[in-house]
């Protein structure tokens, strides 16, 4: 499996131009943390092979700038076009939740369903959050006019859909095992 990482930054560059390392961290939590996380950790090693490769290149060599600004060279564009035209490899979730509920008969019915309710106050707060983006980008007339803009509209709807299908299966899921308890 490549690391994907790489292919973030190539596509926030190609998209936005000129950033800094700290500024594709904070553009990536603010518009696609949803489903794409990255941390600092990883993504300055990345920064860095990426600009050994020629993939990008810093905008100022002084080494003394303390904020480096990279931007996608022209073999980093054939790249990321040449990766976007890739079939998508499966990627199976990873679930701390579902790991853990896998093994509820080792818990007590009290601590699986508070366990629940975290979760769900999480994605509920998830949701709220996408939904304030959704009625932004469908309100906005500037974000209408980049060529981006039903792209990031379906990948919203995504995890907004996602987020709802989700809820529902936090409800139905109490019920069931408040059931299935009672009845045993």
């Amino acid at each position: 499996m490549k690391n994907k990482t790489m292919y973030a930054v190539l596509g926030v560059l190609s998209l936005l131009g000129p950033m800094s390392g700290y500024d594709i961290k904070k553009f990536c939590d603010k518009s696609i943390s949803y489903f794409w996380n990255e941390n600092f950790g990883h993504l300055y090693p990345v920064l860095s092979r990426l600009e050994s490769s020629g993939l990008i290149a810093r905008d100022s060599p002084d080494e003394a700038v303390r904020r480096k600004s990279y931007h996608i060279t022209d073999k980093g564009a054939a790249v990321l076009r040449a990766w976007l035209v890739e079939p998508v490899e499966y990627q199976p979730e990873r679930s701390e939740l579902l790991l853990k509920l896998s093994f509820g008969n080792r818990m007590e019915l009290e601590d699986i369903l508070a366990m629940l309710e975290e979760a769900k106050v999480r994605n509920e707060l998830k949701y709220k959050q996408l939904d304030q983006i959704h009625s932004y980008y469908m309100g906005s007339e500037d974000a209408k006019k980049k060529p981006q803009y039903p792209f990031w509209l379906a990948a919203l709807r995504y995890g907004i859909t996602s987020l709802e299908a989700s809820l529902k299966w936090f409800d139905e899921t109490k019920i069931f095992l408040m059931d299935y308890h009672k009845n045993q």
